[in-house]
């Protein structure tokens, strides 16, 4: 029998003892790397890099095994595998370090700097569980240091390892000043932190991506292809198509006006100051913002996409918003890096644009359409800069002079103020309930122009402003009482998302003692009015006495109910007392002289807006009533 050969005996254990230790101690090596990466690369791709990272840390081969800095040496025991975590430790760490430089066009990108190849989720976004307000203040301050800072905190709080120990490993890494890393590396009173479930990238929350762009982006793969196949048939009739286009340019022709839509050195950029002055306070009046308005390559690229969406183009518009190109030059209302996206937003007079790539790339991009004609200093006090891991971040328009997040269902707590950075840029603000759930609901209060108002993301590029009072006389929410009625009512908010709604107005439009003297129930009305001004949206909703919540008690479409036009409306229940009496309820506005019910085992007429009947449990009514110039009307459907 031929003896082994010698290199081979000594060098296979390395090799293994290596991927023995990172079996181990994975949860330990992830969270390490999950720590020391950048924050701003977002929680879902920290934690994808971080498994990459601990799983890249093996050997390629037993050459680099044994011959790399700080090299696995032959197993000693409990010392060996102690070494062999050790050395897997400073791979990870080498390879998070090197993940926080910034790309740059002077040197190629290394392994770690790029996208991780594996693993990867599709369909996806992964990350920790959330933490308390201690955890959150530790993120935040991690976000303040750099990577070597940020090492040495996890070395010394995680690792447990003594400040020598620190230096040396962090010199190992390749870090050019440790002393100074060590010194940033904060208070130890805080140490037990870093072992919280918020830094567990081994325990994951999911949530499913933008499933609405999925489906879009689906459909408009469909419809690309079939707009190709009629492109083929028509180019394969005679003539080139079907007839003669008559006094139209050719195909493709040059045309001024168009070439000129797509020049960024043609794009209208307003001076800072021009709001003061200008006759107009909306989106025209916004000057352009952003550390990159310079970029001619990304603004060529914008104005490209926007004329001639590719494939790998998302695009969505809010309805009623044409997604075609610009007449003329638009308008540069901001270009920068924001989180990890590239973003640009134009603006053409009817519509605000947004485009959107990557950091890492030009491959893929965004484009989200919102309708703005009619704005005012209302309406146009911020656009949406980006979402990511529930969060939303906005751009503030220039005579916004301070911010803050104020939760609708807890209207008894003081908003939380904000800082806006030099340019009118909000810090990531959660989303209003993110999960689904409406545990609560986030709404920015914003003071400028000689008031306050509040405004709400529902999932546009536009957010909508929040008021209250009878139609005609909508005033900001700002007094207790009013924040009161929409901390019942906030809840019933998602039912008018993505419908590009420009104002949400509520307003009690009555009070009704309820029978048996069970107190007094409140009448609520509530009007989305959107855009486009043909799809407003009108709630009528009943508040019983103690209830947290509102019940919807009919709804309508395209209507003028509860309008300036007709600020009026009507709707009913079948309501059960607590003595277990089955009611019908309905209440109509003031301009109501008498109600009348009837149908389903129930009848009864009620001089006033107001009408109470009993009624067997389940009972099907028509409701109606009649006004006091003497028409009839009939409840909101």
């Amino acid at each position: 029998m031929t003896a082994p050969d010698t290199a081979t005996r000594l060098l296979s254990p390395d090799v293994e003892q290596a991927e023995a230790a990172i079996v181990e101690h994975y949860p330990r090596l992830v969270r390490l790397a999950y720590l020391v990466l950048p924050p701003s690369l977002g929680r879902n791709r920290r934690v994808l890099t971080a498994h990459s990272l601990a799983q890249r840390a093996l050997p390629r081969g037993r050459r680099e095994a044994a011959g790399a800095q700080g090299g696995v040496p032959g197993q000693r025991g409990g010392a060996g595998a102690e070494s062999g975590y050790a050395y897997v430790r400073l791979r990870v760490l080498r390879s998070a370090l090197e993940a926080g430089i910034p790309l740059s066009f002077r040197a190629l990108p290394r392994r770690a700097q790029l996208p991780p190849l594996l693993p990867q989720v599709w369909g996806l976004r992964l990350f920790p569980r959330s933490g308390g307000a201690e955890e959150l203040a530790l993120d935040q301050w991690l976000a303040t240091l750099d990577g070597p800072g940020r090492a040495a905190c996890v070395l010394r709080a995680l690792e447990r390892l003594p400040e020598p120990e620190v230096l040396r490993v962090l010199t190992e890494a390749g870090v050019v000043n440790p002393t100074a890393a060590v010194a940033e590396s904060g208070d130890p009173s805080t140490d037990e932190l870093f072992n919280s479930p918020e830094f567990d990238p081994c325990v994951l929350q999911a949530r499913p991506t933008d499933l609405l762009r999925r489906r879009r982006l689906t459909r408009a793969a469909i419809a690309g292809g079939a707009a190709l196949a009629v492109c083929g048939a028509l180019l394969a009739l005679p003539g080139g198509g079907w007839g003669a286009d008559g006094a139209a340019a050719p195909l493709y022709a040059k045309n001024a006006a168009a070439e000129q839509a797509l020049d960024p050195g043609q794009l209208v950029r307003v001076a800072p100051t021009v709001w003061r002055t200008s006759s107009r306070t909306d989106y025209s009046g916004w000057p352009a913002r952003g550390d990159r308005v310079d970029d001619t390559a990304l603004l060529r690229r914008a104005l490209a996409v926007w004329a001639r969406p590719g494939r790998s183009v998302v695009v969505s518009a809010t309805p009623g918003t044409p997604s075609g190109p610009p007449m003329g030059p638009p308008q540069l209302l901001f270009a920068g890096t924001v989180d990890q996206a590239v973003v640009v937003l134009l603006y053409d007079g009817l519509r605000v644009a947004r485009y959107a790539e990557p950091r890492s790339g030009t491959e893929v991009a965004a484009l989200d359409f919102a309708r703005t004609d009619g704005a005012s200093a209302d309406t146009a006090m911020a656009l949406v800069l980006s979402r990511v891991d529930g969060n939303v971040r906005y751009l503030t328009a220039p005579w916004v002079t301070g911010a803050a997040v104020r939760d609708l269902l807890k209207p008894g707590e003081a908003p939380a103020d904000l800082k806006l950075t030099p340019e009118g840029m909000t810090p990531p603000v959660p989303s209003p309930a993110p999960d689904g759930t409406c545990a609560g609901w986030n709404a920015l209060v914003l003071a400028g122009d000689g008031a306050t108002r509040l405004i709400t993301d529902l999932g546009e590029l536009t957010p909508a402003r929040l008021t209250s009072g009878a139609p005609g006389a909508e005033r900001n929410v700002t007094d207790g009482a009013e924040l009161g009625e929409w901390s019942r009512i906030a809840c019933l908010l998602p039912s008018v998302r993505s419908h590009g709604v420009r104002t949400v107005n509520a307003w009690t439009y009555a009070k009704q003692p309820l029978p048996e003297g069970d107190g007094t129930a409140t009448w609520l009305c509530t009007r989305a009015e959107t855009w486009q001004g043909t799809a407003d949206r009108v709630q009528a909703q009943f508040l019983a006495p103690g209830a947290p919540l509102a019940a919807q008690a009919a709804k309508a479409e395209g209507t003028a109910a509860c309008g300036p036009r007709e600020p009026r409306v009507l709707a009913g229940v079948l309501w059960k007392s607590k003595a277990g009496q089955w009611y019908v309820l309905a209440a109509g506005s003031a301009q109501f002289a008498s109600l009348t019910v009837g149908g389903g085992q129930v009848s009864g007429v009620a001089v006033g807006n107001r009408l109470a009947v009993k009624a067997p449990a389940g009972a099907q009514v028509e409701l109606s009533g009649k006004l006091t110039d003497g028409s009839k009307a009939g409840v909101l459907r």
